[in-house]
């Protein structure tokens, strides 16, 4: 889910909803690489700064991280994994891919993450409705846990509230936190000790709710940790128009970035006040 057109009462629908929960990844990543899809990279590497700085903060050797509304898992994956953005979308550009089954997909993934490098042995759960995408996550190894729950209707099950109660950083890669601020309200609900939370929203998406929700649990938010970077490219003129208008209602100059053919993002960082 990427795009917000505005008000909670809508149904959220973006281009990509029927290749995002899929048994495995290659059709998603496919589009996304057609796309120009590049949030990750700039995420990840603002996500992998937290990821440090908490621990140093906390004297922590291993932290529990929560991908909030995670897909498959690119955020946990470049976080955990000593690999590129560009490693994960040239994977599925290779013509075997046309023809595979899930489950020679997926063991060619698992076989592939299991030969990288980790960053640590920080414990990572994959928190999204998606349920097939969240399956595959943890079937590859990204996730050593997962959560098919929809925390916007409904509070987190006893498993997933006895995770969070020790979760340190949650993480939100392309805006669905922003989007959903009673998912967000109940899930720091149910940590028990203030995590950090870095998200990666889309320029113009409405960011109020969750940002009210993020100050009602003592959190304080830093909206400037990076300049805007590029997410992806429109799908054509109406969704290049909406989101310019968007980002100009929300005080945005658009001029040299959603003027120019993509959707932005920017990082913000929560930590207790």
């Amino acid at each position: 889910m990427i795009e917000n057109q505005g008000t909670r009462a809508q149904k959220i629908v973006t281009i990509y909803d029927d290749i995002y929960d899929l048994p495995d990844c290659r059709a998603y990543y496919r589009a996304m690489d057609h796309a120009g899809f590049r949030t990750a990279h700039f995420a990840a590497a603002a996500f992998r700064d937290a990821l440090l700085a908490v621990k140093k903060e906390r004297g922590l050797d291993r932290v529990r991280v929560v991908d909030f509304a995670s897909g498959c898992g690119i955020a946990a994956q470049l976080m955990r994994f000593d690999i590129a953005l560009e490693d994960v979308r040239s994977r599925y550009r290779d013509a075997w891919l046309d023809e595979a089954g899930t489950i020679d997909v997926v063991n060619a993934d698992k076989s592939w993450l299991s030969e990288q490098a980790q960053f640590g042995s920080d414990r990572f759960l994959g928190i999204d409705i998606a349920g097939k995408a969240l399956a595959y996550g943890r079937d590859v190894g990204i996730f050593d846990e997962v959560f098919p729950e929809n925390l916007q209707d409904t509070p987190p099950s006893d498993a997933l509230a006895a995770e969070l109660a020790e979760v340190d950083l949650i993480v939100e890669c392309g805006s669905v936190a922003h989007m959903l601020p009673d998912a967000l309200d109940r899930l720091l609900s149910a940590c028990t000790r203030k995590p950090w939370v870095i998200t990666s929203p889309i320029r113009g998406n409405d960011t109020d709710e969750a940002l009210s929700v993020l100050a009602a649990h003592g959190l304080s938010v830093d909206r400037h940790v990076t300049a805007a970077f590029p997410h992806r490219a429109f799908s054509g003129p109406a969704e290049q128009q909406r989101a310019i208008e968007n980002a100009q209602r929300r005080g945005y100059d658009t001029t040299g970035f959603e003027a120019e053919g993509r959707f932005h993002a920017q990082i913000f960082l929560a930590k207790p006040a």
